[in-house]
This record gives structure tokens, C-alpha cells and sequence, in this order.
């Protein structure tokens, strides 16, 4: 038996309950683990002061540009190889494979050479103050020479991911992230790079995890090889991992946007103590919505293998239990922080105008975070799926259609508390606008297993 016919096996035979947790833990502790180091910058950082907290706010939309890339080839070609492997069509995933690796690193120079020619415009333009700017002129400097790695990263690790293959995915990413944690406080303060070495850190980060990724393709632990001889020269290749991966570019391209006019709104009605506190609040949000994405993550492709190779009833199972498992743990985790906020933001600022204004930010966020259980089942299954015009609507409420517009309106009519709670305001719209989603997809797929059960008998 081949390892492709081996690994198609045990995605479509193994229990949907084992498989999908066997998928979704390492994914989970691999998310848990870049939640925590970009947790460790910024306690780290914040230690230096609060103008320096904020950098670390005002380089987000950057990174998240950068992810944006990663994630659209990532997630994109990891789809379209999940289907493809699905209907055993390996030869085919191979070019899949290599054409979203090396378009990513090619991308990733892109914004490397973009970004240093109009570094202070850019940080402008990312919300950055006065008093912030030369420390996210010293931290962007690391962040975008490193961009060509976090794009291919992004990739490799989907790639892996899109096999089943999630605990080979999770050694890159939590070695990375482990590592950036021990050198944070070695080079901000004990070799005194202030917050260059934040940056420095975390650029060796992720080289250590793009290299232990890349390995997995080099010694052939993967079923796709990367090789530029299997580029391919085909338009169509390169548009279908675009449309399956065009909701993640929505995704996090409007995150940025948001970070974007975020930042801005908190510079005007709050400073730099509003900007060093929504960055700290999007920060811990990020540790708790990691644990859902991360089974959501795990699930994507059962769904994509099972789907394509008509186990519909294998599809629903995993659905049902992994938004069951989601709403179970972000429920728990919302009410820790909620009880606790004034406590956790303590933990990074003595400021008090942080702490108050990042409390009630972090309140605002738990009330209404486990509804996002149902948006991310919906788009995860849509995207796997390759609905993909379901998948970016889906992608675009609740950092865009919602978001932009509260966050201009709200601070107008509320000043800073506008600020605070305008993401609790976007997600609470948009899990009402998922719900219906929710309502069709458990029909689409009741009423294929039907007709596969029909044409069966």
C-alpha cells in the first residue's frame, strides 16, 4: 500500500470523532503556541513603555498583510489538494503544491522591497503616532525582511495540513514559537536591542520554522514534493487556489483594514494609551479564538476528503462535533477572561488608562465570542468544500461588512467606549447573519446524503 492510498484510507475510514481530534490537537497547540509568542512580544515589549506597546499594535495590519498572502495560498492550495487527493488525483496536488509555495515566496519579496521603500508613509498610514513611530520604524524593519519566510511558512504548514499530516505541521510552528519565546527577553533586554529585538526574534522564529517545515518536503515525509520543475504554467491553477483561498485573503487582508482604522480611532479619542490597549486586547482575543480555529482547522480536511469522495454522513458528523467542541471551550475560556480582564491586562501594563480602557475592550470581546463558533463551521465547511462565494461573504462580515462601518460610527456617537466595543458589536452581527448560512448548509448536506443513499440502494 503507498503512503497517498495509506493516508486516503485513514482519512475517510478512521472515526470522525478520533480523526478530527487527531487532526485538531496538534493544530490547536500549534496555534496556541504563535498566539503565546506574539503574546511574549508584547508583554515583553510593553515592558518598555506604553508608546512601544503601541508599535507593536501599529505593525499588526502589516503582518497581517503578510498572513493574508500566506493564507490565501495556503488554505487555498491546501483545499484544492484536499480534493484532489480526495478523488485521487495525486499527480495533480503535486503541482498544486509547488506552484502556491514558490507564488508565495515570490509574493512575500513583493512586500519585503514595497514595504522598505516607503517605511515611514506605511507606518503612517498604519495608525502609528508621533511618539510611536521610530519603534515601529525598528520593529517593522525585522518584520518585513522576514516577509518571503512567513509567506512560505504559511504555506508549508497548510500544505502539511491538507494531507491530514497536522502533527508534522505543528513541529515547524511550535519550535518556531518556543524559540522566540526564550530569545525575546534575551535580546530586548539582557544584549539591550529594545524592541529591535523583538523583531529579531521573531524573524529567527520563523526561519527555524520554515526551515524544520521545508525539511518535511525535502525528506520526502510529505505525499507533496515541492520542485520547480512542477511550476505550473497554467492560468487556471493559479485562479482556482485564488478563488478557494479568496475568503482567507478577505479574511485577513479586512483585518488589516480594520487594525488599520482601529488604531486610528483609538490614536484620536484615547492616544497612545488606547493604542497599547487594543493591541494587548486583540492579542489575548487571539489566544482564545486560536483554540477553536485550531479543531476548526482540523477538521477542514476531513471535510475536504470525505465530501469529495461522497461520505457525506462522515461530513456532517465532523461538523456537528466540532462545533459542539468549539462552542464547549470558547464558552469556557470567555468566561475566565471576562471574570478576570482587569487582572490579565495587568499583566502587561501598570498604566491605568491601559488596564481600564483594555478590560472593558476584553469584556466587550468574551460576551459574545463563543457565537463565533458558527460563522468559522460555516466558512471552514464552505471553503473545503470549494463554495467558494459563500465562503468569502462569510469571510467578510465580521472584520468588514460589520466592522468598518461601526468602528467609524460608534466612536462618534460613544468616543472611546465607541472604540472598545465595536468588535463585540461586529461579531454579535455577524453570528446573526451566519445563522441562516448555518440553516442552508445543514440542509445541503441532509439532502445529499439522501440522494447518496438513493442512488446507493
Amino acid at each position: 500500500m503507498t503512503k497517498e492510498t495509506k493516508q486516503f484510507d485513514k482519512m475517510v475510514n478512521t472515526p470522525i470523532k478520533k480523526l478530527v481530534l487527531s487532526l485538531g490537537i496538534p493544530t490547536i497547540i500549534s496555534m496556541l503556541i504563535t498566539s503565546v509568542y506574539n503574546i511574549a512580544d508584547t508583554f515583553f515589549v510593553s515592558q518598555l513603555g506604553t508608546s512601544a506597546s503601541g508599535a507593536v499594535s501599529v505593525i499588526f495590519p502589516l503582518m497581517a498583510i503578510i498572513q493574508a498572502i500566506g493564507f490565501t495560498l495556503g488554505m487555498g492550495g491546501g483545499s484544492v489538494i484536499s480534493s484532489l487527493l480526495g478523488e485521487k488525483r495525486d499527480e495533480e496536488a503535486q503541482v498544486v503544491g509547488s506552484s502556491a509555495f514558490y507564488s508565495a515566496i515570490i509574493l512575500g519579496l513583493v512586500i519585503t522591497v514595497s514595504s522598505l521603500l516607503f517605511m515611514n508613509p506605511l507606518l503612517k498610514l498604519l495608525g502609528s503616532t508621533d511618539t510611536a513611530l521610530e519603534y515601529a520604524r525598528d520593529y517593522a524593519l525585522y518584520i518585513v525582511l522576514g516577509a518571503p519566510i512567513m509567506t512560505g511558512s504559511f504555506v508549508l504548514n497548510n500544505l502539511l495540513r491538507s494531507e491530514g499530516k497536522s502533527k508534522l505541521a505543528m513541529i515547524g510552528l511550535t519550535a518556531g514559537g518556543l524559540l522566540n519565546i526564550a530569545l525575546d527577553p534575551l535580546f530586548i533586554f539582557s544584549l539591550d536591542m529594545g524592541i529591535s529585538g523583538a523583531a529579531v526574534a521573531t524573524l529567527l522564529s520563523q526561519l527555524t520554522s520554515f526551515i524544520i517545515l521545508l525539511s518535511m518536503f525535502v525528506f520526502k515525509k510529505s505525499i507533496i514534493t515541492l520542485s520547480i520543475f512542477k511550476i505550473s504554467r497554467s492560468f487556471h491553477v493559479y485562479s482556482e487556489v485564488i478563488k478557494v483561498g479568496f475568503p482567507s485573503m478577505c479574511r485577513q487582508g479586512l483585518a488589516s483594514i480594520a487594525t488599520i482604522l482601529l488604531n486610528n480611532q483609538a490614536k484620536l479619542y484615547g492616544g497612545d494609551p488606547a493604542l497599547s490597549a487594543m493591541g494587548i486586547t486583540s492579542k489575548i482575543f487571539m489566544v482564545i479564538f486560536s483554540i477553536s480555529l485550531g479543531i476548526g482547522q482540523g477538521y477542514q480536511p476531513v471535510c475536504g476528503y470525505n465530501y469529495y469522495s461522497k461520505r457525506f454522513d462522515r461530513v456532517k458528523e465532523a461538523m456537528w462535533f466540532t462545533l459542539i467542541v468549539m462552542l464547549i471551550t470558547m464558552s469556557v475560556l470567555s468566561i475566565f477572561f471576562f471574570v478576570f480582564s482587569t487582572q490579565v491586562m495587568e499583566v502587561f501594563r501598570d498604566d491605568q488608562e491601559v488596564i481600564k480602557i483594555g478590560s472593558k475592550a476584553l469584556k466587550f470581546q468574551c460576551a459574545v465570542m463563543p457565537f463565533l463558533s458558527i460563522n468559522t463551521i460555516c466558512n471552514m465547511t464552505y471553503q473545503s468544500t470549494k463554495q467558494k462565494v459563500k465562503a468569502t461573504i462569510l469571510s467578510c462580515c465580521r472584520q468588514g461588512i460589520f466592522f468598518i462601518p461601526l468602528i467609524i460610527v460608534l466612536p462618534m456617537i460613544f468616543d472611546i467606549n465607541g472604540v472598545v466595543s465595536t468588535q463585540a458589536a461586529a461579531d454579535l452581527l455577524t453570528f446573526i447573519f451566519s445563522v441562516f448560512f448555518f440553516i442552508n448548509l445543514c440542509k445541503d448536506i441532509n439532502n445529499k446524503i439522501q440522494l447518496e443513499n438513493t442512488s446507493i440502494s
